[in-house]
């Protein structure tokens, strides 16, 4: 017994030996279970085979003290490793059960991943990768390969399973699906308005419709007690909501024509520049509102505001309005012609020195004009709707050629030409093109004319050549040229 102890000791001094430039030593713990008391370890080397007479040597002198150490047959060591069987094994013999029993008490270490120290009084499962850290002295384990192996896939087996439904929760998602979709459901989680109104009126707060809204402030509008602060914060919001074209016509038929229009007569120049702009936008693109005001005599009061002195902010206020009342609209193009329009913003366009103005009434004879040209172009092609014929005639009764021949703006506008905002220059140039077959002869006899459109078109030429030299193409300078270029044509 002593000299079987002592063989594996000495297997193990020469595996220490042969391992000394290795820090940890790998034992194989396959179904097996490792206690920590056992005196002896399985390490064993070929070198160790190579030596025979060095061991044969060292067992002779260790048997010589064999009967010094009776006692140590039997006892265990805390610092060795001893391989013991498990006990799924069925070690056989008379020793099995006093394993079994002493495995039974015996605390296991469940391993993991990394790298864990075994105490003593430790055991690990069969599978487990021990080694023997040689510079700690300290053993440790691990999970073995096929355990490592069998863990992730049983983990991500798992995590797959979590991910799934089982068949009674898709029956409940289903279910719920279907509660969802009736509307009977659906209409018993929404209040009627009514219902919300009077919760609100009860927590003191008011919802107003727009229509609600317009007629609240046009009774504050014309209260006595409402300032002129107010009056202008009235504006302000009521030119928000007539942006609308339902608003704008509501706010007709409550009267509110009548009040705006009492802003354009007022003696202080904010209301009327807040009354212009409200009157501007109700009247954009909205018949309706264009027939009201014309009968409401809205021209005649805008004409008025712009033949007397005002102050710039107010006049161009007034000009967007009365733009916005004559577009698509021959009626009150007609009557703007008779009322001397064209006399009165002749006389404005002479006065403005920084061509704000100048380019609001050319922008807008040139819209007339195009309105006026488009028309007569859509009667060369098949009726298109029943009112065609109607509008063809209304525009015939504009006679917006001869009144511009007659009031001299064909020498007018090419004054605009003189600007040095481009924009203001193409604006000039796209009226001049539109008024040609009026004003060509015109614009033959003058002859600082076609010197200056030689020398804006140089100008605008070496603008395009930079920029093509910086890789752009297609600019606005071009489409400059382009008109300089056509007007040339008409010219010659």
């Amino acid at each position: 017994m002593c000299g079987g102890e002592l063989s594996v000791c000495l297997r193990g001094l020469k595996q220490s030996e042969d391992s000394t430039d290795r820090d940890t030593l790998p034992v194989s713990a396959s179904h097996l279970l490792i206690p920590p008391e056992t005196v002896t370890m399985r390490l064993i080397s070929s070198r160790a085979r190579g030596a025979s007479f060095s061991c044969l040597t060292l067992v002779f002198l260790l048997l010589l003290h064999c009967h010094h150490i009776p006692g140590i047959v039997g006892q265990k060591s805390d610092s060795a490793l001893t391989v013991v069987e498990n006990a799924e094994g069925g070690g056989e013999g008379e020793g099995g059960d006093e394993e079994k029993e002493e495995m039974g008490n015996l605390e296991v270490l469940q391993p993991t991943e990394q790298w864990q120290t075994l105490k003593p009084g430790q055991a690990v499962p069969a599978g487990s990768h021990v080694r023997l850290n040689l510079q700690t002295g300290q053993r440790e384990v691990r999970l073995g390969e096929e355990q490592l192996k069998y863990w992730t896939q049983e983990h991500r087996e798992g995590e797959e399973t979590q991910s799934s439904f089982s068949p009674d929760e898709l029956k409940k998602a289903m279910k719920k699906i279907k509660e969802d979709l009736n509307p009977e459901s659906v209409a018993s989680e929404y209040r009627p308005l009514e219902e919300l109104k009077r919760d609100m009126a009860q927590l003191d707060l008011l919802v107003e419709t727009d229509v609600q809204i317009m007629r609240r402030l046009l009774d504050q509008f014309n209260s006595s007690n409402t300032t002129t602060e107010q009056r202008l914060s009235i504006l302000l919001e009521l030119e928000y909501l007539v942006h609308q074209v339902d608003n704008a016509q509501t706010l007709c038929s409550m009267g509110g024509l009548q009040f705006i229009l009492g802003g354009l007569n007022s003696s202080d120049f904010r209301l009327q520049e807040s009354s212009a702009f409200v009157l501007g936008s109700a009247l954009a693109s909205n018949p309706v509102v264009q027939v009201k005001a014309v009968e409401s005599g809205a021209l005649q009061t805008l004409l008025t505001i712009l033949a007397t002195a005002q102050p710039l902010s107010v006049k161009k206020k007034v000009l967007f309005a009365v733009a916005s009342l004559l577009r698509h609209f021959p009626y009150a193009q007609h009557n703007f012609l008779s009322h001397g329009g064209l006399q009165v913003l002749s006389e404005l366009f002479r006065a403005d020195g920084g061509g704000v103005l100048r380019t609001r009434i050319v922008t807008m004879l040139y819209d007339m004009i195009s309105e006026k040209e488009l028309i007569s172009q859509a009667g060369l092609d098949p009726v298109l709707d029943a009112s065609h014929e109607e509008r063809v005639q209304q525009y015939s009764k504009v006679s917006l050629e001869e009144e511009l021949l007659e009031k001299g703006w064909c020498n007018m506008v090419p004054q605009l030409l003189e600007s040095t905002e481009h924009d203001y220059r193409e604006k000039a140039l796209r009226a001049l093109l539109a008024m040609a077959p009026t004003c060509v002869d015109q614009y033959r006899s003058d002859g600082s004319l076609l010197g200056f459109l030689l020398s804006l078109r140089d100008q605008y030429q070496e603008m395009v050549q930079s920029e093509m030299i910086l890789g752009e193409e297609n600019s606005y300078f071009s489409e400059i040229v382009e008109l300089i270029d056509a007007l040339q044509v008409k010219m010659k």
